[in-house]
């Protein structure tokens, strides 16, 4: 493995993540309007800004593991074509485990579990792809 190449792939990858998920959570209006019909269920904004260094913190240490997955299942093709797949794959996790999960826990509406999982979805997509383009296996000597 190229632990140069997985903290690069890291960080890239936790860049991706947040700025995919600024566009579609916070800039896309009807996301954001579905979110509001649910104050009871999730935290008001300015209590969010409070533990945002919590969950970077968090997404960084997830994207290291990411990025170590990525790592030990890379194939040596395409890192745009292994990264969507892997994106995919951890996409496809994210919405069965973390979204319809919660839509069965909470007390959200299926508009919102939608624009959840296609969201999510995208958002690990793009970041996968991140990941594979930034990733390279160490050179041989």
């Amino acid at each position: 493995m190229n632990y140069t190449r997985i903290g690069l792939a890291a960080l890239g990858g936790f860049v991706a993540y947040f700025a995919t998920g600024g566009l579609m959570f916070v800039l896309a209006p009807w996301m954001k309007k579905e979110f509001m019909k649910y104050q009871s269920v999730f935290r008001p904004e300015d209590q969010m800004k409070k533990v945002i260094p919590v969950g970077m913190g968090a997404m960084l240490v997830a994207m290291v593991v990411l990025a170590v997955l990525y790592a030990m299942l890379y194939r040596g093709g395409s890192g745009f074509v292994e990264g969507a797949q892997f994106g995919a794959l951890i996409g496809l996790f994210v919405v069965c485990a973390f979204v319809l999960h919660n839509y069965l826990m909470l007390n959200i509406g299926g508009m919102l579990a939608f624009q959840q999982s296609i969201a999510y979805f995208l958002e690990w997509v793009v970041t996968g792809i991140v990941i594979g383009l930034i990733y390279r296996p160490p050179t041989a000597n």
